[in-house]
């Protein structure tokens, strides 16, 4: 994906993670909102700094980084939900694009993908980024509010199941 759809998904999770952490539609979701989404943006665009520095779609899109980030908050205090970011854009590549990420970097330089996807410049890039945000912010909801709440017997009747 370009970076305006790494952009687009991280505003995106930020503000459904903000209103699904904190719902009540008042100055506390807008609270939430801006300390989530702003890191989640910042953390999104943070492997795509490997096009100027290293090796695109290797030196900051694998498994040892998305670990320093998810690391760094509990070692230095900071950089909270900056790894959501991270670990979103990895998603993204690996899920809405044809070529992969070299999640194993340094040790292998192979790329991994899922065989779905468009190209990065593709008209279809927007639309497929919204789905995979959909589907982030599905799985998001299930982690934050478990399965047991119910409201997954009240989608039953509109998934056709």
């Amino acid at each position: 994906m370009n970076k305006r759809d790494h952009v687009m998904n991280a505003v995106l999770l930020g503000v459904g993670l903000g209103a699904l952490i904190e719902p009540s539609g008042g100055e506390e979701t807008a609270r939430a909102i801006l300390t989530i989404g702003v890191p989640v943006l910042l953390g999104a665009l943070v492997p795509d700094i490997d096009t100027v520095m290293g090796r695109h779609r290797k030196t900051l899109h694998n498994l040892p980084v998305l670990v320093g980030f998810l690391a760094f908050p509990y070692a230095f205090g900071n950089l909270a939900y900056v790894w959501i970011g991270v670990l979103t854009h990895y998603v993204l590549d690996v899920a809405g694009n044809t070529r992969g990420i070299a999640l194993f970097y340094p040790l292998l330089g192979r790329e991994y993908g899922l065989p779905v996807g468009v190209p990065a410049n593709s008209r279809s890039a927007d639309i497929v980024t919204l789905v995979i945000t959909a589907v982030q912010l599905a799985v998001a909801a299930v982690a934050i509010y478990g399965i047991d709440e119910g409201w997954i017997e009240a989608a039953r009747p509109v998934l056709g199941i």
